[in-house]
């Protein structure tokens, strides 16, 4: 793209989080002229997925970004008499207390070029053996097209699949033909070897699972963006109970022929799931609970600890403390109506990982014209002092663009705005595992298990565990994401939930114990600024044209960001419709002759994208979803 842009729009959206890229598309679909604009080199912002070495990469820009601050005052020459400026914020602050652990051997038996290599000593940021560009690693985008063709997106992850990688290492697959129970064998998985197949990963900054009967799914449903992407239901639920990890039934199938519940447990069970389901008109059932929390509501209903347990951190996925009664049969309720629409659990997670959904909702921007730059950084906001609105903002390049309307992402507001904003803080780890936290005859499993918190006081720890068909990880390996709200730094939040589950990769005997446990072989911890539920009041000196997005909160679903999003476009565009259904391009009638017009437009990219080729390479994720 040149680096000139147009200079008048109707909306600037700046920032390409999942809210800000949903309300791109929903502007742009409404017909208004849309620029979507990020300094970052990446779609997604905090939302995004990187490649291994793209997160390495990214790692290595934050250790840039806080080692240099750019001066540019040139902008304040270009500010009329009759306004001001309102400065951005220079670099990125949402990410702090990075540390990285390597388990895993260092020894190159590959004979691999070693790409962004991280010391074994745990590191407050990345090392700056980091060499790869940040510009071809962290563009979560870009895959070559044999990476598409060596993996067949689909439920079943074969070996046929596997003879297409060029990459093969002989050596490692030999070792897992054979699987001894009383001496497993585990497949040798070395940092170099993990950093060879690195475009095998697709590592979120975020996790989160999107709920079957959820505001996202009904969005991506409607607004005909599921056909962009392609989503895999999670297949099963853990709970974490008495030092064990144990499958939770969800389904009333589930519940019948589990082994760990007797039968009085089931029938126990069962009856207290169908009043959750109807709870609203059985009030009397817990109007004289209401002050109490979830968990001693639980205690009355004459459940088993082990019943109270799962339906507490499994189930309603809540913790003892900060629930209420109410607050936990409807979460409990929401998880049951999400049952059953695409498979025996309530969630479902996208192929290639959570930052897939917003490129999702910003091709759909560009589909109806809307304008998108990375790596373009905006100076300021430009302010007339006479109306008190914002009429335009000026780039890096010193380029004036108006507009009528200005949508930001928090973390581009400057410290001078965030005066009075106190944030909160989302600790969290990403892991690299060589086996799952419980095995079962298929490797393929999808798991959410919800880890309760040893003291009281303190929060619970969600983990998410994705496998290889999924897209997010290599071959033998598992990708495992914890979050929790923070109390102190991530690695001291989490720490002791990732020693419960597993053990660090180590080249000597363990002792049994250890033995069953996954193998740690990479760590990488971090807080994320947790910006969700601030008031506008909070912000100082914002212009009433000037909307703010959070970025990610610690929720397992995305319905804070859909519901931010359909608020701002609504208080924007009143009586507009949100993301209303694109038009089917057999449907669209061009004005004037039967010849389809020269000049480029709506209509014309409608009827780019729908090609028969490409068609049929959209439909079939559309049909996914289709329920």
């Amino acid at each position: 793209m040149a680096d000139i842009l147009p200079t008048e729009f109707d909306v600037v959206i700046i920032g390409t989080g999942l809210p800000e890229s949903i309300l791109a598309a929903a502007c742009s679909r409404s017909g208004q002229r849309v620029l979507h604009i990020d300094s970052r080199s990446y779609y997604g912002g905090n939302w995004a997925s990187f490649s291994f070495s793209g997160l390495l990469s990214w790692l290595q820009e934050y250790q840039q970004n806080r080692d240099t601050e750019e001066e540019n005052t040139a902008w304040q020459d270009l500010i009329h008499e009759t306004e001001e400026g309102i400065t951005l914020c220079k670099k990125d602050e949402t990410i702090q207390h990075i540390e990285v652990f390597c388990y895993a051997s260092q020894d190159k038996e590959h004979n691999v070029q070693e790409i962004g290599a991280l010391q074994k000593s745990p590191s407050s940021m990345a090392s700056s053996t980091l060499i790869e560009s940040v510009d071809s690693a962290c563009f979560p985008k870009e895959r070559d097209s044999s990476y598409f063709t060596s993996y067949e997106i689909s439920a079943q992850h074969t070996q046929k699949s596997d003879k297409d990688i060029s990459l093969e290492v002989t050596g490692i697959q030999e070792s897992l033909e054979k699987d001894n129970i009383d001496q497993p064998k585990r497949n040798r998985i070395t940092y170099p070897l993990i950093v060879e197949e690195g475009r095998r990963f697709n590592i979120d900054l975020v996790s989160k699972l999107l709920y079957s009967q959820g505001s996202l799914i009904d969005l991506l449903i409607k607004s005909n963006v599921s056909r962009y992407a392609e989503f895999k239901n999670v297949t099963r639920i853990l709970a974490f109970r008495e030092g064990k990890v144990e499958q939770v039934p969800c389904s009333r199938a589930d519940v019948f022929n589990s082994k760990e519940l007797t039968m009085v447990e089931k029938r126990m069970l069962m009856k207290f799931l169908t009043f959750c389901l109807d709870y609203e008109q059985q009030p009397d059932e817990y109007q004289d609970f209401k002050q109490c929390s979830f968990s001693e509501y639980l205690k009355t209903k004459k459940l088993t600890p082990s019943l109270q347990h799962f339906i507490l951190h499994s189930i309603a996925m809540t913790s003892e403390s900060s629930c209420s009664t109410l607050d936990g049969l409807k979460a409990t309720k929401n998880f049951l109506q999400c049952l059953g629409r695409f498979g025996n659990t309530p969630f479902l997670f996208p192929l290639y990982g959570q930052g897939e959904i917003p490129q999702c909702f910003c091709r759909m921007c560009a589909v109806f014209g809307g304008i998108y730059c990375l790596r373009h950084k905006v100076q300021c906001l430009v302010v007339d002092k006479e109306s008190g609105r914002c009429k335009a903002i000026i780039d890096h390049l010193g380029q004036r663009i108006n507009a009528k309307y200005f949508i930001v992402e928090d973390s581009y507001l400057s410290q001078e705005t965030c005066s009075n904003v106190q944030y909160k803080q989302i600790s969290r780890a990403i892991l690299i595992t060589d086996q799952s936290v419980l095995k079962t005859e298929s490797d393929q499993q999808i798991s959410i298990l919800i880890v309760p918190p040893v003291e009281s006081g303190t929060c619970s720890v969600r983990v998410t565990e994705l496998c290889s068909s999924t897209m997010t990880c290599m071959k033998d390996t598992y990708l495992v994401h914890l979050t929790c709200a923070s109390s102190k730094t991530a690695r001291e939040d989490l720490e002791s939930v990732v020693k419960k589950l597993f053990t660090p990769f180590t080249e000597t005997k363990v002792e049994k114990e250890e033995l069953g446990k996954p193998r740690l072989l990479w760590a990488l911890y971090f807080n994320m600024r947790d910006s969700s539920g601030i008031s506008r009041s909070s912000y100082d000196g914002l212009p009433s044209n000037v909307y703010v997005c959070s970025g990610p909160d610690c929720g397992l679903g995305n319905e804070h960001a859909v519901k931010q999003a359909e608020t701002l476009f609504q208080e924007i565009f009143p009586g507009e419709e949100f993301c209303p259904p694109p038009p089917n391009p057999e449907d669209i009638i061009f004005d004037g002759d039967d010849k389809q017009p020269e000049a480029p437009g709506t209509n014309i990219i409608m009827a780019k994208l729908e090609s028969p080729e490409e068609s049929q390479n959209l439909e079939s994720p559309g049909k996914h979803l289709q329920n």
